[in-house]
């Protein structure tokens, strides 16, 4: 399966960064260019189990699942339903801690696997996703790093943890 494969560093620590990554709603728009809208189903926060409903701004909509979610150091997600040429989709985001020229923060790692259908079409169809999907993802998690430096987000996430 191909993978698309994204990092960032930002200066919050991991649980703070994990919290940045789970905001929702008007917040999760502030800093995430890779949705329009997204919505959890049957329930009110993430867990492993947990489904949720997203459409992207290209206009594709996905139900997927979280797979596994273990704060502050990762969450996965697979896809239940989603647009018609992905037969399988999936994604991983790690957070570590890392220091950067003396300075404490949070290594952020997203990846994601996918594959293309029908069969026939991968040849064609996959070295076009990992463009797109590369250039969305990047943006996505540049995205995630200026949402780690808003004030808004960051009073949002520490909400979420005092919680």
């Amino acid at each position: 399966m191909p993978q698309v494969v994204a990092e960032t560093w930002v200066p919050i620590p991991p649980e703070l960064a994990f919290a940045v990554s789970q905001t929702h709603g008007a917040v999760r728009l502030r800093w995430d260019p890779f949705i329009s809208a997204q919505r959890f189903v049957g329930a009110e926060r993430a867990a492993k189990g947990v489904r949720t409903v997203t459409r992207t701004r290209l206009g594709l909509s996905m139900l997927s699942e979280y797979a596994s979610f273990r704060p502050p150091t990762s969450v996965g997600m697979t896809m239940l339903r989603g647009p018609w040429f992905l037969e399988r989709f999936g994604g991983g985001w790690r957070f570590a801690p890392r220091a950067r020229d003396g300075v404490d923060g949070t290594l952020a790692t997203w990846k994601y696997t996918y594959t293309v259908r029908p069969a026939w079409l991968r040849r064609i169809a996959e070295p076009i996703g990992q463009r797109v999907l590369g250039r969305e993802i990047r943006a996505r998690i540049a995205g995630f790093a200026a949402g780690c430096g808003d004030e808004v987000v960051l009073a949002a996430a520490r909400e979420e943890l005092a919680g």
